[in-house]
């Protein structure tokens, strides 16, 4: 599927949400003053994903989002949200290549993240993408469940310097 990467605009912050309340269950999901607390942090960066609205639309639709945060060397995928029915179409792995480009540009040398040990997909789509799990966390969601943490070191373009 044919996506947009665009930077995060405040006139999106209502979409994102709705789009994290979908995308996880209610223990899970963020509170309204959790992603903005998260879109404040020093070093974060959100990115919007958009695909063709309908044709009686005519706009562009939010089809997902990735928040990254960066502190010094490293950076950190807070969350990446990809609506169901645009899984498995590039829309996410569009999301992570930008986000990564940037916080590679930003100084970033190993990207770091979080997620669910029972989250076979999310897992399988991590390892695509280059992640290898460090350890585990223990009871780090809601209910006791555990989580991976993951991380991926970022190449250096040709050319630039440590």
């Amino acid at each position: 599927m044919k996506c947009s990467i665009r930077e995060f605009d405040a006139a999106d912050f209502e979409a994102i949400y709705e789009i994290d309340q979908v995308c996880y269950s209610p223990d899970i999901a963020y509170s309204r003053a959790e992603l903005q607390w998260y879109l404040r942090l020093r070093g974060a960066d959100c990115l919007i994903a958009e695909v063709p609205g309908s044709a009686s639309a005519r706009r562009k639709q939010i089809a997902g989002f990735v928040i990254t945060a960066q502190q010094k060397q490293h950076g950190h995928i807070v969350t990446i949200d990809v609506l169901e029915p645009h899984r498995r179409a590039g829309v996410g792995a569009s999301l992570l290549r930008r986000a990564e480009a940037r916080l590679r540009k930003r100084g970033a040398r190993e990207v770091w993240l979080e997620t669910a040990t029972n989250n076979e997909s999310a897992i399988a789509f991590w390892q695509k993408h280059g992640y290898r799990t460090r350890g585990r966390i223990r009871n780090y969601y809601p209910g006791g469940l555990d989580a991976f943490s993951m991380s991926k070191p970022l190449a250096r373009a040709a050319g630039q310097e440590d």
